[in-house]
């Protein structure tokens, strides 16, 4: 069993990149950053700001001789800052928080971080991981953009246990090597099926047609969710089947494949008028997992958590978007920043606000800072 450890000592390994003895100390940048975040800053002058003006408080934790650095030391320590280590930092402290995945769902989707470009490179693109079950980001790896997500996600894998897990990926996920290694760490996966296999999207497409209609005689199940809210009636319809032989002996490759999914999003949209528009998608899966409709049907919403409940929060709650901190590693470790922060709010339970209002309170009241921290009060 993984013993629980603080934020500070996740990072004790982490290297301070300046070659000499300095008057600000690396854990003194690092709590007051994260503290920061946690409370509202989004540059590392509101870091600065926030921090000067919680000086007091800060020296309850940590010595802090020298006072605050200034904003340009932040930034050029954060920039320097070893971007992986930093990465693993995060995971060790979020894995000794939730010290087993067993049971969980993790989604795993891509992120631009928009506001990170400037003239010479492009913006910084984030794949990460985040458990829908604990509502909590486990961790992140950087690409040079979306179609390196295909080499990322492997690597993200590395990094957690995933043993016990159901692992969910969009279509840029769908590859035999990252299902075999989902398989081979005896996780389970549901990847998304589209253009980049064009020959399996079609074939699951002819697949559900014929059965749909009923030429095919092949057994499949179904599963009817209906959701009405604010004028709008979705129905989810989720078809599955574990006619997988025929799959199997086109393509060999897909590791421990048990069911085929499609799933039909129907949505109309009620007018004032009494008049609606109506729209119908299909989208179509593949899986390790045995074919139950209900049990596929919610894995595959599940999955958009990752977009409502982590990059939504993340670009409107943090305002990740518009941060135009770029230079060397800061744009990736401030994300780090937020994530943690992310994940802190979260973890409050007890506190029926948002996000964004629990970062207002955070700022106001160093009590409350001070238990999201698990630090004395």
């Amino acid at each position: 069993m993984t013993t629980s450890i603080s934020l500070l000592e996740a990072f004790e390994e982490l290297a301070d990149p300046r070659a000499r003895a300095c008057a600000y100390q690396l854990e003194e940048l690092l709590l007051a950053a994260i503290c920061a975040v946690i409370s509202g800053a989004e540059s590392w002058t509101s870091v600065v700001e926030w921090s000067e003006m919680k000086l007091d408080w800060l020296r309850q934790h940590l010595p802090f001789s020298n006072g605050i650095a200034s904003h340009d030391t932040f930034g050029r320590v954060f920039s320097l800052l070893d971007a992986e280590q930093f990465e693993a930092g995060f995971v060790r402290w979020i894995s000794s928080q939730c010290p087993s995945l067993v049971g969980h769902h993790i989604a795993i989707d891509g992120k631009c971080v928009r506001g990170s470009h400037d003239g010479k490179q492009s913006a910084i693109h984030l794949v990460s991981a985040w458990s829908s079950t604990a509502g909590l980001t486990l961790g992140q790896i950087k690409t040079a953009d979306k179609s390196n997500e295909i080499t990322a996600i492997p690597e993200l894998l590395n990094t957690l246990d995933i043993k016990g897990s159901v692992i969910t990926i969009d279509a840029m996920g769908c590859q035999h090597d990252i299902a075999s290694r989902i398989i081979a760490r005896e996780a389970d996966y549901v990847l998304g099926v589209k253009g980049n296999q064009a020959g399996l999207a079609e074939a699951l497409r002819l697949w559900f047609d014929a059965a749909d209609s009923g030429k095919l005689d092949r057994p499949f199940w179904e599963d009817i969710q209906t959701a009405k809210d604010h004028g709008r009636i979705e129905t989810r319809r989720c078809l599955v089947t574990n006619d997988v032989a025929w799959l199997r002996e086109q393509d060999q490759h897909w590791s421990a494949l048990q069911s085929l999914v499609m799933i039909e999003s129907s949505r109309e949209i009620i007018g004032r008028n009494g008049t609606g528009q109506a729209s119908v998608e299909r989208r179509y899966y593949i899986s390790s997992l045995p074919a139950k409709a209900a049990v596929l049907s919610n894995t595959v919403r599940a999955h958009w958590g990752i977009e409502n409940s982590m990059h939504w929060v993340l670009d409107v709650a943090f305002r990740e978007d518009d941060c135009r901190i770029r230079n060397g590693d800061a744009a990736q470790n401030f994300a780090i920043l937020r994530r943690i922060a992310l994940n802190l709010l979260k973890n409050d339970k007890v506190t029926k606000l948002g996000v964004a209002s629990k970062r207002l309170k955070a700022g106001w009241n160093v009590n409350y800072l001070s238990k999201l921290l698990g630090l004395p009060v």
